[in-house]
């Protein structure tokens, strides 16, 4: 069995490895050794997450999955964490989450067939009711941002997200030495959108 690490942060500017030292610590307590650390910057409400899925396909059956918090693998809708969730059953992989007791209790206790199969379910009722807590946390979050973002702009106080001079002086010579745009994009994470708007301004 592998124990396999997973640190995620829904933004470049996060630091994705911030609870590394509690995972490694958590695995310590209990004689375990992490045998990879997976770590990605993007959003817990997207199935767009490469490493984790990387992490999955370098599984084995019993291998465990560790996270820090349970929202840290999922703020995904209903339907999208069922795909996750059938991902994780289909390659026997168990989820220890240091902020769910169940989770680790489970993965390190022998018992029966019975019992592992009811511990195996209140686990998942647990997993579920965390993950579904995560995911509304993220759309009152959306929606308070949204609705003081509209108040802002009714009082005529938005300005938007501040301008990224530095990126964007950067970019504009990207694109007078002719580079691609594809290439720009690839380079400093900037949307096509904005490298239209650049290059109007010329």
């Amino acid at each position: 069995m592998f124990v396999r690490a997973y640190l995620r942060a829904s933004t470049k500017e996060q630091d994705a490895s911030r609870a590394r030292a509690d995972l490694q610590a958590f695995a310590k307590e209990r004689g375990l050794k992490i045998a990879a650390t997976y770590l990605e910057n993007e959003s817990g409400a997207s199935l767009a997450r490469p490493e984790l899925f990387r992490l999955l396909a370098d599984c084995e059956p019993g291998d465990t999955l560790l996270i820090e918090q349970v929202d840290r693998l999922s703020r995904l809708n209903g339907a999208d964490w069922e795909r996750l969730k059938d991902e994780i059953r289909q390659r026997r992989v168990k989820v220890v989450a240091l902020d769910l007791p169940t989770s680790w209790s489970m993965a390190s206790s022998e018992t029966d067939e019975f019992n592992a199969r009811m511990q195996e379910a209140i686990n998942g009722m647990m997993l579920d009711m965390i993950a579904a807590i995560a995911r509304k946390d993220y759309d009152d979050r959306r929606r308070r941002q949204a609705q003081g973002i509209q108040k802002a702009k009714q009082e005529g106080r938005y300005r938007g997200r501040p301008e990224d001079q530095e990126r964007n002086a950067a970019i504009a010579k990207m694109l007078k030495a002719g580079q691609s745009w594809s290439s720009i994009v690839a380079a400093t994470g900037a949307s096509r959108s904005t490298l239209a708007r650049l290059a109007k301004r010329g």
